[in-house]
């Protein structure tokens, strides 16, 4: 990590079928290997699949469960002495989204739907309705946080 200089952030250009910043940034999570077609397919087919279901805008359900998903403390180890505390600390915005995205797909891989389109439409469709692995993943993270409430006064 440099110290002189804080790494330029890329512009990320917004998803061509949508037009939105943050599916394309979605995209590029759930692509693997470089692999982009593959990473398109998987996500237009998640939001047809909910489109078809739910009858309502997929891009709104996405932003509904990206929301459900965000965390808003997390805990970061902070050395004090001898002992190693966990310190709950307020989420950066930027981390915050990278966090719920990352907690979704991975919440989608772990299902047992057969195909990844199912797999990503049904976490996504379960996150928008406050259930699922992602959700229950903030929840753990915030229940930690609050459980370690005490150590707050050693934040940086």
């Amino acid at each position: 990590m440099s110290r002189r200089h804080s790494a330029e952030k890329r512009v990320v250009n917004p998803d061509p079928k949508f037009g939105d910043k943050t599916v394309s940034k979605f995209m590029n999570y759930v692509m693997l290997d470089g692999k982009k077609p593959a990473a398109e397919k998987i996500v237009y087919g998640a939001f047809d699949r909910i489109e078809e279901k739910l009858k309502r805008p997929p891009v709104d359900l996405f932003h509904e469960a990206l929301e459900n998903v965000t965390p808003a403390l997390e805990v970061r180890s902070r050395r004090v002495g001898g002992a190693t505390y966990q310190v709950p600390v307020e989420v950066r915005p930027d981390r915050k989204l990278a966090l719920a995205m990352r907690w979704i797909i991975g919440a989608a891989r772990k299902r047992n739907e057969t195909t990844m389109v199912d797999r990503l439409s049904g976490e996504l469709m379960d996150a928008a309705q406050n259930r699922g692995a992602a959700v229950k993943k903030r929840e753990d993270t915030h229940k930690m946080a609050e459980a370690n409430r005490a150590f707050a006064h050693y934040r940086w």
